[in-house]
């Protein structure tokens, strides 16, 4: 009788030492992907966040509608006008690569300069429809906000009830972006 009393302190010692071991190994691991999380995505702002409190329209080209906007930063970058629903893709140099039109959804980003923070070859945007490169460089109020191409070349929905950050491209303006804006890109929003 003495042996299986000794047997069973031994075996809950070694279940305790595991359960304890396991509670420290998924604290752990939470804390790591916590740590991890891109600061674009994560409600706080990343190291190239800024915002531009009450920012005016940058200056517009009257002649050239699509000319890139004056006082939209400076090398390589997106520039993104919440105004006029256009991207433009800007060279090092300073030189616009390509420009191209878009379809918000109901929740803009606030005019500064961001990064891109994750990109997605491929998933199910939240309005339920599949997207294609998909490339995220901020949150507002919870919402994921980023660039993205439908499958299907359908435009997002104007549904108040679903609130929704993605920038819809074309499909050939879709890869366009994927190519250009990949991780750290830097990208501007402007009015």
């Amino acid at each position: 009788m003495r042996r299986w009393t000794t047997v069973a302190r031994s075996s809950t010692g070694f279940v305790a030492g595991l359960t304890a071991a396991a509670v420290l190994t998924v604290g752990f691991l939470a804390y790591q992907a916590h740590a991890t999380v891109p600061r674009n995505l994560s409600g706080r702002p990343g190291p190239m966040a800024t915002h531009a409190a009450g920012a005016s329209k940058a200056p517009r080209d009257q002649r050239r509608p699509t000319a890139l906007p004056g006082g939209s930063g400076t090398g390589e970058r997106v520039v993104y006008s919440l105004d006029d629903d256009r991207v433009w893709l800007v060279g090092a140099d300073g030189t616009v690569q390509n420009t191209f039109k878009v379809s918000p959804g109901n929740v803009d980003p606030a005019p500064g300069t961001y990064a891109v923070a994750s990109r997605s070859k491929a998933i199910t945007g939240t309005d339920g429809v599949p997207v294609e490169h998909v490339v995220r460089f901020t949150t507002t109020g919870g919402v994921v906000i980023g660039f993205s191409a439908a499958v299907d070349g359908s435009w997002p929905t104007s549904d108040p009830a679903i609130r929704t950050g993605g920038i819809r491209e074309s499909r050939a303006d879709g890869e366009t972006m994927w190519m250009f804006a990949t991780i750290g890109q830097k990208v501007v929003v402007i009015r």
